[in-house]
């Protein structure tokens, strides 16, 4: 492959996308490819490979800023340092729209990837009529899921191809031995966990209120890991259902995986979502999962509930019985939970990775 990838990612947040981003350009490095990242988000440096030219900010002020001046920013450095450049392949990972036309104006080839389902940033007719005549000036869409293929398919009839997240198995069982001071959980307790952004997208209000139904059915501890503008909402939710001593609300973190290890049951509450990196996180850590079945992801990774058990979006007295059935029929839920063990396979990280390298030689 001889064209450079250039990887746009204005704004590293945390998350699964920064994970995804992450071991692709890495890989892409491994295979001696020529790989520039664009972000304003210079602290994740160190998180990749040495040969990869990082193309940012001199200055720490503009991680700061909001998204839509990262997005600006980033596109001035594409243009600037690749406007007599036509031989690259740009990766796109956020600000699709944008970076579509910059890319058509200037004559690179540009491969998106949208991180969530439509269901989260098409709300209207005419927001939906831009995404479908922009989207589609691509060269191609990466989606990572089969529902959000037909998602985009039959919302904005456009084609897309589906690679799933790659699953480092390995390197998360590693990771997850690092010991760690954590005497909350108790042998006697359902013992639960919540990883994610403290955003609405992320629904943990639900979480909360299931619990809190439950305060007196059965006992429980509850972990929530994450950052964000819900975090007041959430502790004001705790402090005034007396749920202190059961619900612990902690800052998101590099390495949750001995935190997982710890837990039993992993909650995701999502609205909507693309392909939860944290549930297929769970699966390697042998973990039971409990989701809210949002477009798209979880119902895929749970093979419909096969998997793993689903609730409605929103619906915390359905979620309060889902953590009883776990108390209740734990034979259910460990045949259920070894079912999705072996699914784990479409994950497969060598497998994954392999599909990008192979998209982009065909560019």
């Amino acid at each position: 492959m001889k064209k450079e990838i250039v990887f746009f990612m204005p704004s590293f947040e945390g998350g699964g996308v920064e994970k995804n981003i992450r071991m692709i350009a890495n890989y892409f490095a491994s295979k001696n490819i020529k790989i520039s990242l664009i972000t304003t988000s210079k602290k994740v440096k160190k998180k990749f490979a040495k040969k990869i030219r990082f193309i940012s900010p001199v200055s720490n002020i503009w991680d700061k800023q909001k998204r839509f001046i990262k997005f600006i920013i980033c596109i001035y450095f594409l243009i600037k340092n690749y406007r007599k450049n036509k031989e690259i392949n740009v990766f796109c990972f956020q600000s699709n729209i944008l970076c579509i036309l910059f890319c058509k104006i200037f004559g690179f080839k540009i491969v998106i990837r949208p991180n969530s389902s439509p269901t989260g940033w098409s709300s209207n007719y005419l927001k939906n009529f831009i995404f479908s005549k922009i989207l589609k000036l691509s060269n191609s869409i990466v989606v990572n899921s089969n529902d959000f293929k037909k998602e985009l398919k039959s919302k904005f009839n456009l084609d897309s191809k589906c690679i799933f997240n790659p699953l480092n198995t390995n390197e998360i069982r590693k990771l997850s031995r690092k010991k760690i001071k954590f005497n909350f959980y108790k042998k006697d307790t359902i013992n639960l966990i919540s990883i994610g952004r403290l955003v609405k997208q992320k629904d943990h209000i639900t979480i909360l209120k299931s619990l809190n139904y439950l305060k007196k059915k059965c006992n429980f501890r509850l972990l929530i890991l994450g950052e964000g503008d819900q975090r007041e909402n959430l502790l004001n939710y705790v402090n005034k259902n007396n749920l202190n001593n059961l619900v612990k609300i902690n800052k998101r973190t590099d390495n949750p995986y001995p935190f997982i290890k710890k837990s039993q049951i992993l909650l995701l509450s999502s609205k909507f979502e693309g392909l939860p990196n944290v549930l297929l996180e769970a699966l390697a850590l042998d973990k039971f999962i409990i989701s809210s079945n949002c477009p798209t992801g979880p119902r895929e990774i749970l093979d419909n509930g096969k998997g793993g058990l689903l609730f409605e979006i929103g619906n915390h007295e359905e979620l309060s019985k889902k953590i009883l059935i776990y108390k209740k029929n734990y034979k259910l839920c460990l045949r259920k939970k070894r079912y999705a063990k072996k699914r784990a396979m479409r994950f497969d990280y060598d497998k994954n990775l392999n599909k990008y390298f192979n998209l982009f030689k065909t560019l």
